[in-house]
């Protein structure tokens, strides 16, 4: 991102008491934007918030397929991250699982869409979770915060691939 480009925030908010909805739009076409979220060696470049590592345990895209994500800290603490592919739609959709291993069996349904803008992007995701209480508490985990830093990361890898 250069400095003449705005800071840009993910929009999200919570179309019912079960979801989370999250908009973006990123300066890329969307079959590229696509790839960096399906491309197994493009996934340490930006997942994560600033001052984390991530390493692809294992992410085989097809339905059925299942994913898991090791997020190193800066303080060495390693989490874990994992789920099941259910739809895949290149370059317009994903339906997939998302499961926090800190917290094993809260597993929400994510379903994120690619929007052709032309040049650019914009990637909308719908969480639904069981409860009230669970999409409640994902908010309060600093979500918003670790998702934007995540973006930025995921704009920083895009104008690297177009430079």
């Amino acid at each position: 991102m250069t400095s003449e480009q705005p800071k840009r925030s993910a929009r999200l908010t919570t179309p019912s008491e079960h979801e989370i909805a999250v908009e973006r739009v990123f300066d890329g076409p969307r079959e590229r934007v696509y790839a960096i979220f399906t491309e197994p060696a493009l996934i340490p470049a930006w997942w994560g918030p600033h001052g984390t590592t991530t390493t692809v345990d294992r992410m085989d895209v097809r339905a059925g397929g299942a994913w898991r994500f090791l997020s190193r800290d800066r303080d060495g603490t390693e989490t874990g991250f994992r789920g099941v592919y259910h739809e895949i739609v290149p370059p317009e959709r994903i339906v997939q699982t998302f499961e926090w291993e800190g917290m094993p069996g809260h597993i929400s349904v994510e379903t994120a869409t690619f929007e052709d803008l032309g040049e650019r992007t914009k990637v909308t995701t719908v969480a639904h979770y069981d409860t009230t209480e669970e999409r409640d508490g994902m908010l309060a985990s600093g979500m918003e915060r670790g998702l934007n830093e995540t973006y930025e990361r995921l704009d920083a890898l895009l104008a690297r691939l177009q430079g």
